[in-house]
C-alpha cells in the first residue's frame, strides 16, 4: 500500500471522527442552546443535530415537568402560632434559551424564590386559614411564583401546600376545640328536638281537647297498653273533668282549720239556704 493511499485512509478516518463529534441526538423533550465561539446560536433539536466541533457549545435542556419539593419551612402565622409548612412545586422549562440566558441555574432559583415566597404567604393567614382554607394559600402561592418565573422561561405549574405541623400544645387545645363544639351541636340538636316534641304535644292535647271522644278513645288505648306488659302495679289515669267535681265535693264536707265540721248552710224564710 502505498503511502498515499494510507494518508488518504488517515485523512477520511479523521473526517469520519469528526463527522460522528458533530452530529447529536435531541431527544423530543429535550432542546440543545447553542452557543457558536460564545456567541447564541439559537435552539436546536429535536432529532439529529449538526454541530461545529471546537466551535459550538451546547446547554441541554429538559422540557418534562419536575417537581421540585420545597424544604419545611418555619413560619410564625398572622395570629403569632409557629408552624412547620412544607410544599410541592412542579414546573417545566416554556423557553429554552431564556432559562440559559436570564438564570444561571433555573431549577434553584425557582426553589429558593418558593421558600420565600412560602413563609411570605403563610405568615400573612392566621392558623384557622391555613388548616381550613388551604386552597385559597395554594392559589396565592402559584400567582407570585408564576409571575416571578416568567422572566426565566419557566411555566409553574402546580404549587401546594403538602404538610403543616403545629405544637403538640396546640393540637390538644383544638382538640379541646373540637370536643367543646360537637357538645354545643348537641345540646342544639336535643333543645331543637323537645321544642319539636313540646309543640306536637301542644297540638296533640289541642286535638283531644275539641273531640272527647278521641280523649275517650285514647283514655281506653292507655289501659290496653298497660295491661298488655303484665305488670303487678296498674296505673289508671281519670280524667280533670271527672275528678274535678269529685274534689269540690270533698272540699264541702272537709273539717275546718280548728278540727270542727263546717256548720250546715243557714235556710232562708223561704226554706231555700242563705
Amino acid at each position: 500500500m502505498s503511502e498515499v493511499m494510507i494518508a488518504v485512509i488517515i485523512v477520511a478516518a479523521l473526517l469520519l471522527a469528526l463527522l460522528v463529534a458533530s452530529l447529536k441526538v435531541v431527544r423530543e423533550y429535550e432542546r440543545l442552546v447553542v452557543f457558536r465561539l460564545g456567541r447564541l446560536r439559537g435552539e436546536l433539536g429535536p432529532g439529529l443535530v449538526l454541530m461545529l466541533p471546537f466551535l459550538d457549545r451546547s446547554v441541554r435542556v429538559d422540557q418534562r415537568v419536575v417537581t421540585l419539593t420545597i424544604p419545611p419551612q418555619e413560619v410564625i402565622t398572622r395570629d403569632n402560632v409557629t408552624a412547620r409548612v412544607n410544599a410541592v412545586v412542579m414546573f417545566k422549562v416554556a423557553d429554552p434559551v431564556r432559562s440559559v440566558m436570564a438564570v444561571e441555574n433555573h431549577a434553584v432559583a425557582t426553589s429558593q424564590f418558593a421558600q420565600t415566597t412560602l413563609r411570605s404567604v403563610v405568615g400573612r393567614a392566621d392558623l384557622d386559614t391555613l388548616l381550613a382554607h388551604r386552597a385559597d394559600l395554594n392559589e396565592d402561592l402559584y400567582q407570585s411564583i408564576a409571575h416571578q418565573a416568567v422572566p426565566w422561561g419557566v411555566d409553574v405549574v402546580v404549587v401546594e401546600i403538602k404538610d403543616v405541623e403545629i405544637p403538640e400544645l396546640m393540637q390538644r387545645a383544638m382538640a379541646r376545640q373540637a370536643e367543646a363544639e360537637r357538645e354545643r351541636r348537641a345540646k342544639v340538636i336535643s333543645a331543637h328536638g323537645e321544642l319539636e316534641a313540646s309543640e306536637e304535644l301542644r297540638d296533640a292535647a289541642r286535638t283531644l281537647g275539641e273531640a272527647p271522644a278521641a280523649l275517650q278513645l285514647r283514655y281506653l288505648q292507655t289501659l290496653l297498653e298497660l295491661g298488655a306488659d303484665q305488670n303487678s302495679t296498674v296505673v289508671f289515669p281519670l280524667p280533670m273533668d271527672i275528678i274535678t267535681p269529685l274534689m269540690g265535693a270533698l272540699k264541702q264536707f272537709a273539717p275546718g282549720e280548728d278540727g270542727t265540721s263546717p256548720p250546715p248552710a243557714a235556710e232562708d224564710s223561704s226554706g231555700g239556704p242563705s
